[in-house]
């Protein structure tokens, strides 16, 4: 069965899309721990990070890295975390979250949006990437 970010590349299901390339998608996350946290996956769903062969992977945390740096020109915070845990959805991705404290990186404190603040923010983003 389809992951649903799979789903979310087939177009199945909406996002709030940042930057694109053949490989890989960068959406907003819709339960974010802070305003413009991203998603950064590969459109072929590989469940664990460390399963990607060599270049995939280096071709994603370069990806990563070209979405974070227009994230934080984007976003007011001190610096841009990136982790990735991958248990809530079988399917790789990286977190990017803009920090101003350690519990923004701690997936405890939520952060709420409405659409139109979440497309204003995708907007923002991708005119800096």
């Amino acid at each position: 069965m389809s992951s649903i970010f799979t789903k979310i590349v087939n177009k199945e299901i909406p996002c709030y899309k940042v930057a694109e390339t053949e490989k890989f998608l960068a959406f907003l996350d819709i339960n974010p721990n802070a305003k413009g946290h991203t998603l950064c996956i590969p459109k072929k769903e590989v469940n664990k990070i460390f399963d990607l062969d060599s270049a995939a992977y280096l071709e994603l945390m370069e990806f990563s890295r070209t979405v974070a740096l227009g994230l934080e020109k984007a976003v007011d915070c001190k610096r841009i975390g990136m982790t990735v845990i991958g248990l809530e959805v079988p399917h790789v991705h990286v977190h990017l979250i803009p920090l101003n404290s350690m519990e923004d990186a701690q997936f405890i404190k939520k952060e709420a949006l409405l659409p139109e603040e979440f497309e204003a923010l995708a907007k923002k983003i991708t005119s800096f990437l």
